[in-house]
């Protein structure tokens, strides 16, 4: 991978942080990536320091890291394998790469994925 593991286990905290606050509503998922359901749900929450500064971690990654961080939430809810990695990488460059940060943060166990993403990458946080 190219993103930082202290990267990674601070984006995870970020999205378990604002995730875990009551007011946080998050619909179900819309049926493709152009749809703008992401948006629409973090759009009530712009002004949360969580989201604001998951975001701004996502900005500063290239789009390789950006396409890392997706395909990573992939791995850890099934998606694709371990071994599928590098096509998971390669599936999420493009429009899931530029809108990462909000495609990522809407899913409701993006943590978990996350971790687990990790987990079956041979990674993990302390």
């Amino acid at each position: 991978m190219h993103i930082r593991h202290e990267t990674l286990c601070s984006l995870i905290a970020l999205a378990r942080e604002f995730q875990a606050k009551e007011a946080v509503c998050i619909p179900q998922e819309g049926e493709s990536s152009s749809e703008d359901w992401a948006l629409q749900m973090l759009a009530d929450h712009g002004g949360d320091y969580n989201v604001g500064e998951f975001r701004s971690i996502v900005h500063d990654l290239s789009e390789r890291q950006r396409a890392e961080l997706v395909a990573l939430m992939w791995v850890g809810r099934g998606d694709y394998s371990a071994d599928e990695w590098e096509q998971a990488v390669d599936d999420a460059i493009g429009d899931y790469s530029i809108r990462a940060d909000e495609y990522v943060l809407a899913h409701p166990m993006v943590s978990d994925y996350l971790e687990e993403g990790m987990i079956a990458l041979d990674i993990a946080c302390d």
